[in-house]
């Protein structure tokens, strides 16, 4: 392990926390659940002021379109909150991408909106760790950073996204734009365990509406001249569950359609998730479906229209990622913080970036739990434990001594 040199103890002993935690208990009061644009517009301009703090430009991104379901099986356009990127020193040789996002899973109706102190240290409020934590964590780890003569050896985008939580369909082009070019990234989710631990590798996942069209007719009269689009829905429900293997799980989630109860109805939307381990088991997905939604169409005589796709591509542990990894552990132990790495189930931001070549570590976030639940907490001390460890890290980085 490489100990902390001077200016590296000077950029953990200069992370204020005081200030970090007020930001969190600010922007946790504003309610950004992903469709509330609104509160989304509000959020974009406080994290547009804070992060005027640092060199560079700020631009607030239009986000790109994006095609959604309707329960009919109608196509429209669903909304979506501007994305906030931030470019330091562009002509830079060596560039790097630190991503975080503004939304939450809790909508503007949602109960849960206050928060409190759980004891101590543990704070319970809406995107506290997931992730209002991990920005407070990216702008002081920055600003730390700015604070280094190493700081000039590098150049770098901040990307805070507004649909992270449903996919990031609006911001995806975006990513992909700013991970163009970079050596390595950062993004801000919080760790994958209270611990501190890190996701590492991580699977893919895809969203997909089945809509299905049948023939509407009357329940009593002549109910064989329908064609029933809701039975026909749960069939293929069932058939896609059964198309599950070591490495791929699909969700069934919800089934919309039909009306009276004497109407057979002609039509359903069934929506499902995939979650393939590997991008092997997302090609056999993508070979396998059309085969079935056949043979749901000839069986039970209706049209199936597939609308969605994977939107995170596996995300495999490279060389390029495992050296970054190490990177990461040997900046905490160096810190006293012990850091490790597991594989997740779960999809981020980090899945897109690594799709694009780059290396990243996408849990540099807060330690918490219980995220996308009411009982979401962060761990306050954290915020300035994972401050210094991205200022240690962006240093070294940066080639600083």
């Amino acid at each position: 392990m490489r100990p902390l040199s001077p200016a590296e103890t000077a950029l953990a002993a200069g992370i204020d926390p005081a200030p970090m935690l007020a930001r969190v208990e600010a922007w946790s009061a504003i309610n950004t659940g992903t469709g509330n644009l609104a509160g989304l517009a509000e959020q974009v301009a406080a994290l547009a002021e804070a992060f005027a703090a640092l060199p560079g430009e700020i631009e607030l991104v239009e986000p790109e379109p994006v095609e959604a379901v309707a329960a009919d099986g109608a196509l429209f356009a669903r909304d979506h909150g501007r994305h906030l990127v931030l470019r330091v020193r562009p002509g830079a040789e060596r560039r790097l991408l630190l991503t975080g996002h503004m939304d939450t899973v809790f909508a503007a109706d949602d109960p849960f909106q206050a928060q409190r102190w759980l004891d101590d240290v543990t704070l319970n409020a809406p995107g506290a760790a997931d992730m209002k934590g991990g920005i407070a964590v990216i702008l002081a780890a920055l600003q730390a950073f700015e604070g280094s003569p190493a700081a000039a050896n590098v150049g770098y985008d901040v990307m805070i996204n507004s649909d992270e939580e449903t996919g990031s369909l609006s911001s995806g082009p975006l990513i992909a734009e700013l991970a163009r070019g970079k050596a390595a990234a950062l993004t801000y989710e919080p760790s994958a365990l209270p611990d501190g631990t890190l996701a590492g590798a991580r699977g893919g996942s895809g969203n997909f509406s089945a809509i299905v069209e049948g023939r509407s007719a009357h329940a009593g009269r002549n109910p064989g001249w329908g064609r029933n689009a809701v039975v026909a829905a749960s069939d293929l429900a069932l058939r896609l569950k059964a198309m599950e293997a070591a490495g791929l799980s699909i969700n069934p989630a919800r089934i919309e359609g039909g009306s009276a109860n004497n109407v057979v109805p002609d039509h359903a939307v069934l929506r499902f998730n995939i979650r393939p381990r590997g991008t092997t088991d997302a090609e056999r997905f993508d070979h396998a479906i059309y085969g079935v939604i056949s043979e749901v169409e000839a069986e039970h005589e209706v049209k199936v229209r597939l609308h969605g796709g994977i939107t995170r591509p596996p995300k495999p542990l490279t060389p390029e990622a495992e050296a970054l990894f190490g990177l990461v552990r040997d900046c905490g132990a160096a810190l006293g913080q012990e850091i490790a790495w597991q594989t997740s189930g779960g999809v981020c931001d980090g899945n897109n970036i690594a799709a694009c070549g780059v290396p990243v570590v996408d849990t540099m976030g807060v330690r918490g739990g219980a995220i996308h639940s009411s009982e979401e907490y962060l761990i306050v001390p954290s915020l300035a434990e994972r401050a210094a460890l991205s200022a240690v890290v962006l240093h070294r980085l940066a080639g600083g001594e």
